[in-house]
């Protein structure tokens, strides 16, 4: 069975904790190990921190945009902002790359999501925005699609 939700909020560094909560309890339907739990919040963690910081730069007037999607034992994620988008999206994905050294960013956001995922799909214009979309399939049906 298909289940959808779609969230959004102010990108407050606040409300990242909330956006993690949020999608974790829709996907606790499926009976996830806390592995994976963990490891789809931490990704949501991520993205929502990149968005803000990198994103909006800190401005509270910017919006996150999330949608998840659960289907058997697929969690499909997209977390989306209309902020400024990556000039260099190879660069950006290298690990211990960061726009905000001052900031002590450990750079290893996009290194984080493609560990922890199955799937990772990055689509960034400058002045537009970035988009991430992330698939997990779950360890009770992971032979089936792999």
């Amino acid at each position: 069975m298909k289940n959808e939700m779609k969230l959004q909020f102010s990108a407050l560094s606040e409300n990242e904790s909330f956006a993690r909560v949020t999608v974790a309890a829709f996907i606790a339907q499926l009976d996830p190990t806390v592995d994976e739990l963990t490891e789809i919040k931490t990704v949501v963690s991520e993205a929502v921190t990149n968005a803000i910081i990198h994103g909006y730069e800190n401005q509270a007037d910017g919006i996150v945009y999330i949608e998840a999607s659960i289907d058997e034992e697929v969690v499909r994620l997209t977390i989306r902002d209309k902020g400024l988008g990556i000039k260099d999206l190879d660069e950006a994905r290298q690990p211990l790359f960061t726009s905000k050294p001052e900031l002590e960013r450990s750079g290893m956001g996009f290194t984080i999501m493609e560990n922890f995922m199955d799937e990772v799909e990055v689509i960034s214009e400058p002045a537009y925005g970035t988009t991430i979309h992330v698939t997990k399939y779950l360890a009770k049906n992971k032979a089936v699609y792999n």
